[in-house]
């Protein structure tokens, strides 16, 4: 078995963004404000594939769940050095 990366692009692939770069440089109170924003999108959109999915709606349940995911993803980085 291999290990996977511990390489911070690897575990979170938004940090490889060039775009992101541009939300790294916002003010902390601003990327703060950002964080929890993208924290309520990221449980709604997960509620949101909990719902699909228990209404059998797979197709919807996996988009909901990326969006999640995703939104997660950005927001961990987001705040990665920021507290």
């Amino acid at each position: 078995m291999i290990d996977r990366s511990n390489l911070p692009e690897v575990r979170n692939p938004i940090l490889a963004l060039p775009a992101f770069k541009r939300l790294q440089s916002l003010p902390v109170e601003t990327r703060q404000v950002l964080g929890d924003i993208l924290q309520d999108l990221a449980m709604d959109a997960r509620g949101r594939a909990e719902k699909c999915w228990r209404t059998h709606k797979a197709p919807m349940a996996f988009y909901w769940k990326v969006v999640s995911v995703l939104t997660g993803h950005i927001r961990r980085a987001l705040l990665r050095g920021a507290a």
